[in-house]
């Protein structure tokens, strides 16, 4: 169906790095030549060795989960001949461990709130079908087993 690429960067510079104690501070590359700062979780790898201003794999894993079900919505939405005219999702991930010890993305809440205009607008039912079915539709979704629960606001 298609490959996608990014490249990840990290240089060590002047830093001992076996005392464990460099930045994992880092770059993604994308093929459109879009960069984003990467790095550790404060969570999980203290400061100042994470970056707190840059996105973490957790964040990105998150995000990359809300983009997805987003991107299907609105697609679902236009074919329903439903104008969407605001998209926004405050999506939460929250991380457990499974049972064999490992630490993971147990649950991501998407939160999404939408808003319409025209002579459409959609009922709770409708916007709860859709986003079911954006849920079914979205690569993301399909390919792990963190438990994604949907709360729609209005």
């Amino acid at each position: 169906m298609g490959q996608y690429f990014a490249t990840i960067t990290w240089s060590r510079g002047q830093q001992a790095f076996i005392d464990n104690q460099y930045s994992r501070g880092h770059q993604w590359t994308f093929d459109g030549g879009a960069v984003v700062e990467g790095s550790s979780s404060p969570h999980i790898v203290p400061l100042p060795y994470s970056v707190e201003a840059n996105v973490d794999p957790e964040e990105a894993f998150v995000a990359s989960l809300s983009s997805c079900h987003m991107l299907f919505f609105l697609s679902i939405a236009a074919k329903k001949r439903l104008i969407v005219d605001h998209y926004k999702d405050e999506a939460i991930g929250v991380m457990g461990v499974d049972d064999s010890g490992r630490a993971f993305v147990e649950t991501v809440t998407l939160r999404p709130k939408v808003s319409f205009s025209g002579e459409k607008t959609p009922s709770r039912e409708m916007l709860e079908k859709i986003h079911h079915q954006a849920h079914e539709l979205c690569f993301i979704a399909n390919s792990v087993k963190t438990d994604i629960i949907t709360e729609i606001r209005v």
